[in-house]
């Protein structure tokens, strides 16, 4: 098995339309900054004077004891007190066009293809699922890189078995890559199918 470096030319073949200039950076920005806020679980949370497990109780009275003045226990200037415009769950998600979606991803592939990142295989696929026969595939595909994105219409259940302990190397579907997968790995290989179907996600 052999790969091809995906160019420009053999990319609009495939109906990827390549762009050369600075448009959508910014949509490649405001996608992945979005997919990362998603991610976020929002669950910190922190007690106020008014939630915190302290007695209202004043301690001690206003006047005659030489101390300052004080309320009550659960005061944020005391230890133990309540916290003061700390944080409580929310949701932190973005929403994000379609478009702008669009618009990233192909400015994303665009960016890869055009440095020559994007290799091509007419298929992938691991018969003896062991994990050597994967990293031996993968070095020989690609001269030895740290981190390796594999895009293909499907995997056979005995590649996703021989690729499930290699941490740096991702097994994704043509259907489900996105933006963020395109920019975090220093080679992408990608079956033929797999290209066809990017061609279609892109331009519908």
């Amino acid at each position: 098995m052999s790969a091809t470096i995906l160019t420009p030319e053999s990319a609009k073949k495939a109906n990827i339309d390549i762009i050369t200039d600075g448009k959508g950076t910014q949509a490649v920005h405001d996608v992945v900054v979005a997919m990362r806020a998603n991610r976020r679980s929002g669950t910190a949370s922190v007690k106020t004077k008014a939630t915190v497990n302290l007695s209202g109780k004043k301690p001690w009275k206003q006047k005659g004891t030489g101390r300052a003045r004080a309320g009550y226990a659960s005061s944020p200037v005391w230890v133990g007190g309540g916290v003061v415009h700390g944080p409580h769950p929310r949701s932190y998600a973005k929403k994000t066009p379609k478009a702008v979606k669009r618009l990233a991803f192909r400015k994303a592939l665009s960016a890869r293809i055009l440095a020559g990142d994007v290799l091509v295989v007419d298929s992938f696929e691991i018969k003896n699922p062991k994990t050597k026969d994967f990293i031996s595939l993968v070095l020989g595909l690609h001269g030895g890189v740290r981190r390796t994105l594999i895009v293909s219409t499907s995997f056979s259940e005995s590649t996703l078995f021989a690729a499930r302990n290699v941490q740096n190397d991702l097994l994704m579907t043509a259907a489900e890559v996105n933006t963020e997968n395109l920019l975090a790995f220093d080679k992408i290989i990608i079956t033929k199918e797999a290209l066809e179907a990017l061609g279609q996600r892109i331009s519908a």
